[in-house]
């Protein structure tokens, strides 16, 4: 797939080629936005088989994957410029798809983690946050898809299934390494 140059661009082909082959083997890209030209792919026929009809491209997140193994509609912001999926841009998707036939995961993608710094505390809960400078790395921000304590299969890696632990605590770092349970569990 063609994607026109810049830095939003860059961040939606890393998206393409780190984040779902890693997080969502077997999943395809259903919608990659073109800020050269809005509608860089739209596979319309599998969106609306989902149950989901989208008029106005102007509120559609910038990426949307799909997981079919686990049936999820993955709906990706890339942040460059602008914010990240706040507590009212979750709200505006939520209602967008909220016809969905499948579960709903809400994404913020960044560049760098020093970008995502600037934008910490307007993330909004229920997410997860991933930086294309860590790729194997997801950040969780307390959502119901990639809790591991939901016996969900995040990563493999050589060979083993990584998954990070399975307590509730706010924001959970899942990375190739098996972490250790956080003090108190």
């Amino acid at each position: 797939m063609h994607l026109s140059p810049g830095a939003h661009n860059e961040l939606a082909r890393a998206i393409l080629d780190q984040f779902l082959p890693r997080w969502l083997p077997g999943g395809a890209a259903i919608y990659v936005g073109d800020t050269g030209g809005k509608w860089g792919h739209f596979d319309r026929d599998a969106l609306s088989k989902l149950g989901v009809t989208l008029e106005d491209h102007g509120k559609i997140p910038d990426v949307v994957l799909y997981d079919r193994r686990r049936n999820w509609l993955v709906l990706v912001e890339c942040v460059t410029s602008h914010g990240p999926v706040d507590g009212k841009r979750h709200d505006e998707l939520q209602d967008l798809f909220r016809n969905a036939t499948a579960g709903l995961v809400y994404v913020t993608a960044f560049p760098t983690r020093k970008l995502m710094a600037k934008y910490l505390t307007e993330i909004a809960w229920e997410t997860e946050v991933w930086c294309a400078e860590a790729p194997s790395h997801l950040i969780h921000f307390d959502g119901e898809r990639f809790r591991a304590g939901r016996n969900i299969c995040l990563h493999q890696r050589r060979g083993r299934t990584v998954v990070g632990g399975a307590h509730g605590a706010a924001a959970v770092v899942a990375s190739p390494r098996v972490a250790s349970p956080p003090p108190g569990s």
